[in-house]
């Protein structure tokens, strides 16, 4: 076992210094990002007890992202990408600490903060996202994400564990007097301290700012039309998949305790499956790869909407912690692909399609939450909590013939 161990430590020393950086980096990363996607949502369900509040969270947290992209396109003519990536980290602590803040959870209140992530998550995405296309390439970027989203799963199971232990214990043994809200108020102080660090590590990297360049367009290639097309289908699971599972937690199965252990089970075999994945599969079983993803949150969306019980919630979330990882590792290299291509043929700085990119996804999200809260205001939120997500697990199977499709005409371009 521990010569499998230095023989994988080997190979990824042999990787070029600035891929083994941003790895590194967003690793460190990892350990707030379920901290944001989960808690956050429990937070605002815990202190409201209103759904739709947690969506328009996320509603304001998508309007920022592309917005950002967009003003970062700019600043990267002035202030290096590294000084980018580190803000962007840097304010998803603000963001917290401005809803620990708010006196009384209100729309106008949730909407600021969701907007000041919204920046956060702009910063660090368009810079990551850039970064990533930079430092690999087609023929390596099925072990950099298998490797990346292997980190991602293990900190959705270990960071979600201990701070649901930390928030029950708190309950249960009176800690800050029984005031949960003053735990929340230390794990966003631990955040900060990780954001930190992720942020002066960065800089260890030698990267270069894309060039400068016009990277506003209105009109592409067919082929990243269709790209586009998939970042829509993508998007409008995003909407709301992110706030689902706190949302369904909270309702159906217990509080913040359950709400980690749920996401413990299963995780550390899917992301072992991960790595193995990203370490053997070519460029050629994206696909495949992509497809399996799309069916097991198909069927987990099902079984939720079947039972809408705490089993139900349960099962879902076994099939999410294998399903979304899946296709991240598959959907990434493939976009990637696609702007390698597209870029060269229409000579056009990469970052523009990175933007372009940002708000098919800003489409589809929008969508998604926008179904729900249709589905709230005209019917019931249990209707929408029951219903949302197999009615957007069903439309995402279509993703699978865009995503082939797309993979069929690259090999023409």
């Amino acid at each position: 076992m521990r010569n499998k161990l230095i023989n994988e430590y080997r190979v990824f020393l042999s990787y070029p210094h600035n891929m083994r950086v941003l790895l590194i980096t967003n690793l460190i990363y990892s350990l707030v990002l379920p901290i944001i996607e989960l808690f956050i949502g429990a937070y605002i369900m815990r202190n409201s007890q209103e759904a739709k509040l947690v969506v328009i969270f996320q509603l304001a947290l998508y309007t920022g992202i592309p917005i950002t992209f967009a003003i970062n396109g700019f600043l990267l003519r002035k202030i290096k990408i590294a000084w980018l990536y580190a803000f962007g980290m840097l304010l998803s602590g603000v963001s917290m600490t401005a809803m620990m803040m708010l006196s009384e959870l209100n729309i106008t209140g949730i909407a600021v903060a969701g907007l000041i992530m919204g920046i956060s998550y702009g910063f660090f995405w368009a810079n990551r996202d850039y970064l990533a296309l930079e430092t690999t390439n087609d023929q390596n970027r099925n072990y950099y994400y298998g490797l990346e989203t292997f980190f991602y799963t293990l900190t959705s199971v270990i960071v979600p564990y201990f701070v649901g232990v930390f928030i029950g214990a708190t309950k249960e043994n009176h800690w800050f007097e029984g005031n949960i809200n003053t735990a929340y108020q230390i794990i966003t102080a631990v955040v900060f301290i990780l954001t930190i660090i992720s942020s002066i590590y960065v800089h260890k990297g030698k990267f270069i700012n894309p060039k400068q360049e016009k990277f506003i367009f209105f009109r592409f290639h067919r082929l990243w039309n269709k790209m586009i097309g998939l970042s829509i289908l993508k998007g409008l699971a995003q909407g709301y998949i992110v706030t689902a599972p706190a949302m369904l937690i909270m309702k159906l199965v217990g509080d913040e305790h359950v709400l980690g252990t749920v996401q413990a089970i299963g995780a550390i075999m899917s992301a072992l499956m991960l790595y193995v994945l990203g370490r053997i599969s070519k460029p050629q079983h994206r696909i495949y790869i992509f497809s399996i993803g799309l069916i097991i949150f198909a069927l987990g969306s099902f079984i939720n909407a079947g039972l809408y019980s705490s089993m139900g919630v349960i099962m879902f979330m076994l099939c999410l912690v294998v399903a979304r990882p899946l296709l991240d590792v598959a959907y990434f290299p493939i976009q990637l692909k696609v702007i390698d291509l597209v870029a060269e043929f229409e000579n056009r700085n990469e970052f523009a399609y990175f933007l372009h990119h940002e708000f098919g996804l800003y489409i589809g999200r929008l969508l998604g939450c926008g179904m729900f809260i249709a589905m709230t205001y005209f019917i019931t939120e249990d209707f929408a909590l029951k219903y949302a997500l197999l009615i957007i697990a069903c439309i995402q199977l279509f993703s699978i013939f865009v995503a082939k499709n797309i993979i069929k005409n690259s090999k023409k371009l």
